[in-house]
């Protein structure tokens, strides 16, 4: 598997890349340069993915690489892994901001995505009937 060093040695890279992913589920959003971003996409998604599974061995997984943070795999396993039961994968969103004033290096919001609830896609349906039937 390819990576990007950003950097770091591997031990200052992992801790960097396991606190972005703890800060990315807690708040659902962080601001941060694009390089990191994607590098710390894979690992959100690779958490969440965990507690879809739901078992034990994904639970001790996922507690290893956040550091035995229990609020976050809670927050994980019981929040997250209901909200996207149904989606398989892209649980996150890359949205770009200007460069940063000290170096240019191009900022970033990682977020995690919503999913749409079955009144939204009501509304989008009789929006387009809507339209069809004007015409």
């Amino acid at each position: 598997m390819a990576y990007r060093k950003l950097g770091r040695d591997n031990k200052h890279r992992r801790s960097m890349l396991a606190t972005l992913t703890k800060q990315t589920i807690m708040n659902e959003k962080i601001t941060t340069t694009e390089t990191r971003a994607k590098e710390t996409r894979k690992f959100v998604e690779k958490m969440i993915t965990y507690g879809k599974k739901g078992d034990l061995v994904s639970r001790r997984k996922a507690l290893a690489f956040l550091h035995n943070d229990k609020e976050v795999v809670d927050k994980i396993f019981n929040d997250l892994a209901k909200r996207y039961e149904n989606r398989n994968g892209g649980y996150t969103r890359i949205l770009k901001l200007t460069e940063r004033r000290g170096d240019d290096s191009l900022m970033v919001i990682l977020k995690l995505v919503e999913e749409e609830t079955s009144e939204n896609t009501e509304k989008k349906t009789t929006k387009k009937e809507e339209s069809k039937e004007a015409e």
